[in-house]
Parts: C-alpha cells; structure tokens; sequence
C-alpha cells in the first residue's frame, strides 16, 4: 500500500498521491450503508468545516464541487432532505444510515460535500482544514433560529 502523501496548494487543491486519485479523474463517493452514491468529476478541493448552526452540529470535513462536477449515481429515492430558514440551502443525508452525503449551498450555486464519503481518502492525511465563518452568514439571529418544527 502507497504511502498517502499531500500538499495543499495556494487554491486549497489537494496534489493526491498514492491512494486519492489525481486531480480531473472522477472520486466515488457513497453514503455509509452504500444506498447513496456520487461521483465527483474534479479535484478535490476547497476543505473547509463550517461554524453555522448545522455544520457545527454535523462536523464533517467539507469539499466543493461546481454543478457540472457533481453527479448523484445512486439513490435519490433514500435521500433524506433538510431546510430551515431561507429554504435555500438543501442538506441530504442517507435515510438508512443517517450519514450526511452532499448539501446545495445557500451562499453560491454549488454543492459541497462531506470528504467523508470519498473513497480512499484518508482524513488524517488532509491539510489543516479552516473553519469558515458561517455564523456571520446567518440571517436570523440565534434566539430566532429554528427549524420547521420550531426547535434549533
């Protein structure tokens, strides 16, 4: 087995060696049970964690696709979906396995997803990850944040 080395560069790229596969071909992701499956046409790029009220809360480690590099293959009917607020911002998440998968951002026509999920990426061997502030994004403050079932 390959030794698992990499640099991030200036754009948050990851240069994979070893066990990621390189930057333009496809990454295969899939949700814990495999129920749900999504291919990435791109590099893997962008990690981030987030400190708004959701991703807090689910504490995935983040990567971005634009539309075009994000295919769902497999399981839309098990696709569990998430809103609050605005409505804008979509979160799926596997309804057999619980596992966040992908989620539509509110702030840009793109999907983020969880590393998580891609398959042979080892976590551990991830650059620092930044934790993006996405409290101040909020458009409701935190005493009147809830979902639509009135809770936070």
């Amino acid at each position: 087995m390959a030794t698992q080395q990499q640099d991030a560069t200036s754009q948050g790229e990851v240069q994979p060696q070893g066990e990621v596969q390189p930057q333009g071909e496809v990454q295969m992701g899939s949700c814990h049970c495999g129920a749900v499956t999504f291919e990435i046409h791109g590099p893997i790029r962008d990690f981030r964690r987030c400190d708004c009220s959701i991703c807090r809360r689910k504490g995935a480690i983040m990567c971005t696709a634009d539309t075009d590099q994000f295919r769902l293959v497999s399981g839309e009917e098990n696709l569990g979906l998430y809103q609050w607020n605005t409505k804008t911002a979509r979160h799926y998440f596997c309804r057999t396995c619980g596992i966040y998968t992908h989620h539509w951002r509110r702030s840009r026509p793109e999907f983020g997803y969880n590393i998580g999920c891609i398959e042979g990426v080892d976590i551990r061997a991830l650059p620092d990850v930044e934790i993006f502030n996405g409290q101040a994004m909020s458009l409701v403050g935190e005493d009147d944040r809830t979902d639509m079932n009135g809770r936070d």
